[in-house]
């Protein structure tokens, strides 16, 4: 399941569209949105280093074969494009994880 974690400041007036943004990424990455996961986080401040980003956007998924590194880095930028088309700049960091090291215990269905 990738998880998108998005961090932006208190003070930031733009909308982040977390539905609109999540359609885009599951066809970026190919997935499905009950396995999409994004979550928002609004922060008093961090370092801005030198970039001057409204949003940082930290994912984590599944390395597989087909996620060579071209394909991550190219994935990425199309993730930063999403994110342009709703005025908004982000800083984007991916990391992978191995499958047999990943667990998950959803809620029980009612």
């Amino acid at each position: 399941m990738p998880l998108v974690k998005i961090f932006a400041k208190h003070t930031m007036a733009k909308s982040i569209p977390l539905a609109a943004i999540q359609s885009k990424l599951c066809n970026i990455w190919g997935t499905k949105p009950n396995t999409t996961k994004l979550m928002l986080t609004r922060c008093e401040d961090w370092t801005d280093e030198s970039f001057q980003e409204d949003v940082y956007v930290d994912i984590r998924a599944k390395g597989t074969e087909e996620r060579t590194r071209e394909y991550v880095l190219e994935g990425m930028k199309k993730v930063q494009e999403a994110f342009r088309e709703h005025d908004l700049i982000a800083n984007v960091r991916l990391e992978t994880y191995e499958g047999p090291r990943y667990f998950h215990v959803p809620p029980p269905s009612s």
